[in-house]
Order: structure tokens, then C-alpha cells, then sequence
């Protein structure tokens, strides 16, 4: 039998946990901000890119690059140079300046917010992939050890951001800011499918030392983000049952796309509950260890659930 088959009846436990994610209690509809207070929770998240990418990439961040976009804002905990192969390296550099351009761009169209406090620190993510995994990897998981694993850490960051946009833009009521965000969400779309084309290739190879492919933690970090948002499939693996694929006809799932291959949104009160990893968006963590900036987030930490 083809190696696909055993694939999908290996995936037949990710697909049943993915559908048995539903949004219980948690609100998944919009919620009352201004234009500028939505793009501003999306601001959040390009500044963890940035750091994210431009550390990777240089060994440096954004206050090498343009500091002013901080806003005076602590610099991020942990960030480091990446062991990255060339390809990747050249890739992942670009990255890290697109996501200083998005940051002025919204600067430049709705105005700038301070700079939160960010941990892409290796402990950090080794402490998301423990809680995706259900096990305490050893050695634990450093994303800045190898090419595989910093795409893997990638994987975990600007796919929250697109899902975010998408489900943005039909909640803004200007044509400035609808094409603004318009803009964002292309090249975060482009960003995202680049670095799961680069996962695909490497599916079925086990990630060192461990005993996990490539494949299998993809898996997990889109079942762990489904579980957190709280809103049901918003997040699917690189391979998938067919059942979830383009047209129900296929397993391979380059792009994370619903039954109608059209992007899942999220709304920011998901968005901060992935992100913060608590499931919560009145609970800091995860990435932001103090809670994200801006009107929307700051509402949400003041105003405990």
C-alpha cells in the first residue's frame, strides 16, 4: 500500500480531535473597536514577527533596524541568531524586512502602538511544543538550532496573523484601512505558504532527535491552536485526512484553507487566546508575557473573565 494511505490512518486521531474542538462558551463573534483599535491588535503580532524573523536571520532586531517603530517598548526576551542553512537564511531575512515595512505601514495609516513585551526566547517554545506534544521533549525543543526547527517555530507565528486579518477585514468600515489590511494579509498569506511548502517537503523526515516527524508537529500545533481559540477548525496540519483537503479529494494541505479552499478567519479575542497559549484573551503568556498592546488587548486584560 501507498505510504499516503498509512499517512491518513495515522491522521484519523488529528482529524476527530480537530472536529471535536467547538467554540463551548467562549464568544466568537465581532466585537466594538474602531478600524485603527482592530489593526492595532494585528500590530502585536508583526512586531513578534519582527523580532521573530530579523533575530533568526541577523542575530539583531528591530531596534537595529528602525527603532523608532517600538515606540520606546522593551526588547524581546531570548531572540538569537538561527543555525539556518543559505536557502532559508536569504528566505527568513526577507521575512524579517517585510514585517519592518508592515510595521510602518500601519504606523504611517492608523498610528504606531508601544512595542509589548515579546519572549521568543528558546525556552519559551520549547514550553508551546511540550503543550502540543502532551510530552516534555529532551533535549527540549530550541528553534534556533536547526533549519527544520526554526520552520517549525515559523510555523507556529504568521499563520495567526493571516487568519486574524482575514477575519479583520470585513469588520472595517474605510476604504484606507480595508486596503491596508488588504496588502498585510497578502504577503502574511505568501509568508505562511512559503514556510509550509518548506515543511512539506520534509513531511515524512523525523525532526532530531526525536522520534516526531515533520508532519506529525504540524499537526499538533494546529490542534493545540484550534483547542485554544476555542472557535472550532480554524487551523489544519500539512497533510490531512482527505476529508479536509481541497474538495475532499486530496490529503496533501499546503495551504490551510476550509471546505470552500477559502482562509479560515479569526477574530482578535481568538487571536489573543492562541497567542497568549492560555486559551483565554483576559490571561497574558505565551509570546506576550505582559499582555498585547493597544485599546482592544489592554480592554481585554483589564477586564478579567
Amino acid at each position: 500500500m501507498k505510504a499516503s494511505y498509512f499517512c491518513v490512518i495515522l491522521l484519523l486521531p488529528f482529524f476527530l480531535k480537530l472536529g471535536s474542538v467547538t467554540a463551548g462558551h467562549a464568544y466568537c463573534g465581532p466585537i466594538p473597536a474602531t478600524d485603527a483599535e482592530l489593526i492595532h491588535v494585528a500590530m502585536n503580532l508583526e512586531f513578534l514577527e519582527a523580532e521573530f524573523f530579523l533575530y533568526g536571520a541577523l542575530g539583531k532586531g528591530l531596534d537595529s533596524v528602525a527603532p523608532y517603530l517600538a515606540l520606546g517598548g522593551p526588547p524581546p526576551i531570548g531572540g538569537k541568531k538561527a543555525n539556518l542553512d543559505p536557502l532559508v537564511q536569504q528566505i527568513i531575512e526577507e521575512f524579517g524586512y517585510e514585517e519592518v515595512g508592515h510595521l510602518r505601514a500601519i504606523y504611517t495609516t492608523v498610528g504606531g502602538i508601544q512595542r509589548p513585551l515579546i519572549d521568543i526566547s528558546a525556552q519559551k517554545f520549547a514550553m508551546i511544543v511540550d503543550s502540543a506534544l502532551g510530552q516534555r521533549l529532551w533535549p527540549p525543543f530550541d528553534p534556533y538550532l536547526s533549519s527544520v526547527n526554526y520552520l517549525l517555530a515559523s510555523y507556529l507565528i504568521p499563520y495567526v496573523g493571516l487568519t486574524g486579518y482575514v477575519g479583520t477585514i470585513p469588520n472595517l468600515s474605510n476604504y484606507t484601512t480595508k486596503a491596508l489590511v488588504a496588502g498585510l494579509l497578502g504577503v502574511e498569506s505568501g509568508q505562511d505558504a512559503v514556510i509550509r511548502a518548506l515543511l512539506y517537503e520534509r513531511a515524512h523526515e523525523k525532526v532530531v532527535p526525536y522520534d516526531v516527524t515533520v508532519v506529525e508537529f504540524t499537526n499538533l500545533f494546529s490542534i493545540l491552536r484550534n483547542k485554544l481559540g476555542m472557535c472550532g477548525i480554524k487551523d489544519e496540519g500539512i497533510i490531512v485526512p482527505p476529508v479536509l483537503g481541497a474538495e475532499q479529494r486530496i490529503e496533501t494541505n499546503v495551504l490551510s484553507s476550509n471546505k470552500a479552499s477559502l482562509s479560515y478567519p479569526r477574530t482578535p479575542q481568538e487571536v489573543l487566546r492562541v497567542v497568549y497559549g492560555t486559551g483565554n484573551e483576559h490571561v497574558p503568556g505565551g509570546y506576550f508575557p505582559h499582555g498585547a498592546n493597544g485599546e482592544v488587548a489592554r480592554r481585554f486584560l483589564e477586564k478579567k473573565a
